[in-house]
């Protein structure tokens, strides 16, 4: 087979297509190279996630996203990488790839064995996902003899036997929280609750709040964690004003990636990537200067028509400075008042109402400028987005209430 030992490119669909009518034509499977076989199953989990809302898209994150969030996060083979609601695995095999690429040649065999039970380690609540994500990372030469995905694992319910040098994660969007458990037939199940746990800042419903606090107690001292946060997290009051007052103080919060909409499998997405470094206890707040880039306002990205892709991200990754972030040059100036890279101090964000983090300060364009909106057909997919993610809360609204009871 011609394409043994080659590395195989995921953006390429004729040798993908390729590769699949090899393998039903009775090529031997096992004789392929992990990377082919890893990026053959990953490429049917990203055709499941594009092709609908529930199968793979609720547990995939954009990938130029992950490719982006490890590049600027630099994981070494020292680093111990955990993600608390790993999917299919994207970060998990994002990041050993990104070390073993990097660092293999310099490894002996018994380096190489641990960097692939060791590196990397998740938890999955949903048994069937749980299933995709472990052989993902087989396929991807990751785990050996080794479990490295905790199957049906709430993380949230219990704090965690060990702590990591690095976070990468993604966990699931929603602002209720639900206690999920597995039924008797391997489905999940969900319960609304307050989770209280003596380890957390604050007792509340809201999923990502406690994620928030979850893989702050995952972290060792002087971890680091990049993690995909919803909208809500940066300026809800109450409980989200004392997670992010706690995680100023005792974290060096110091960049914030505002992404765009349109990128996500779910419609109607907005999120951002939090980046923060866990610190000792000290009288001092650890936050001393939040970096924000913008690469929301005046951009317009879909799943099909204008898909987000790696490059998009070239500007960001050389502001965030990987290695060099003390050598971080603000690109916004009055003078450049479009410019997408900035900072605000801890004193300036401690002034804002409730802690906000929403932070942004380029004008939208669509507001006063006709003939800077998107065109047509992406403006059209903006629209039926935004109208689908509507619908979903409404029907999500209304399932609630035809299952309470009357009294």
């Amino acid at each position: 087979m011609i394409f043994k030992g080659a590395r195989c490119d995921i953006h390429n669909p004729a040798l993908l297509k390729q590769l699949i009518v090899n393998l039903i034509d009775k090529e031997d499977w096992l004789s392929l190279p992990v990377d082919v076989k890893g990026t053959i199953y990953e490429e049917l989990l990203q055709r499941s996630a594009s092709e609908s809302t529930k199968g793979a898209g609720q547990y995939f994150t954009t990938r130029p996203v992950i490719q982006t969030m490890v590049e600027v996060m630099q994981p070494t083979p020292e680093d111990s990488i955990c993600d608390p609601a790993a999917g299919t695995g994207g970060f998990l095999f994002t990041a050993y790839n990104y070390v073993n690429d990097k660092f293999e040649k310099g490894l002996d065999r018994d380096q190489k064995r641990a960097l692939r039970e060791e590196l990397v380690e998740g938890m999955e609540l949903s048994p069937k996902v749980a299933r995709m994500c472990a052989m993902n990372l087989y396929l991807h030469g990751i785990g050996g003899n080794k479990v490295v995905v905790h199957s049906g694992h709430d993380s949230l319910a219990a704090p965690w036997s060990r702590e990591y040098s690095m976070i990468l994660a993604n966990p699931p969007f929603g602002k209720s929280q639900s206690l999920l458990f597995v039924n008797e037939v391997g489905d999940t199940e969900k319960d609304d609750q307050v989770i209280v746990r003596e380890d957390f800042w604050t007792s509340t419903s809201n999923k990502q709040l406690n994620f928030v606090q979850h893989m702050y107690s995952l972290l060792r001292i002087d971890g680091r964690a990049a993690v995909v946060l919803p909208d809500n997290v940066l300026f809800e009051g109450g409980a989200g004003e004392k997670v992010r007052k706690n995680l100023l103080e005792k974290c060096n919060v110091h960049t914030l990636l505002r992404l765009p909409t349109g990128i996500w499998y779910s419609p109607g997405v907005k999120a951002n990537v939090l980046f923060f470094d866990k610190k000792q206890g000290r009288p001092k707040p650890w936050t001393d200067k939040l970096w924000v880039y913008d690469l929301r306002t005046n951009k317009h990205f879909t799943q099909k028509q204008s898909p987000i892709a790696r490059r998009d991200f070239d500007e960001f990754v050389a502001c965030y400075k990987p290695g060099a972030t003390h050598k971080r040059k603000a690109t916004w100036s009055e003078a450049n008042p479009d410019g997408r890279w900035r900072s605000y101090t801890y004193d300036e964000i401690l002034k804002r109402d409730k802690l906000s983090l929403d932070l942004f300060w380029i004008k939208d364009q669509s507001l006063t400028d006709v003939d800077s909106l998107p065109a047509p057909d992406i403006l059209a997919a903006e629209i039926a987005d935004e109208l689908e993610a509507a619908l979903a809360q409404f029907t999500k609204i209304a399932a609630r209430l035809n299952s309470t009871p009357e009294k």
